[in-house]
């Protein structure tokens, strides 16, 4: 079994609360992983080799790096 991926938790959470403080509805989006990934894929895109899977796998690798950066 594989070790559970990190995502980076949510990218862009919202939080609504009531008049008593309490949270009654939370939105968390995309994950920040999903974000670095789409971040990076952009530029991938633009060099285009045409086949998609690849660029999507070194899209995510780019964005896990980026998360191992960034717990350190």
């Amino acid at each position: 079994m594989s070790a559970p991926i990190n995502d980076g938790g949510p990218a862009f959470p919202i939080a609504e609360t009531g008049n008593n403080g309490q949270v009654y509805a939370a939105s968390y989006g995309m994950s920040l992983r999903d974000f670095f990934a789409a971040q990076a894929l952009s530029p991938l895109i633009a060099r285009g080799t045409g086949d998609p899977k690849p660029m999507a796998k070194a899209a995510y690798a780019i964005a896990d790096a980026m998360l191992k950066a960034r717990a350190s």
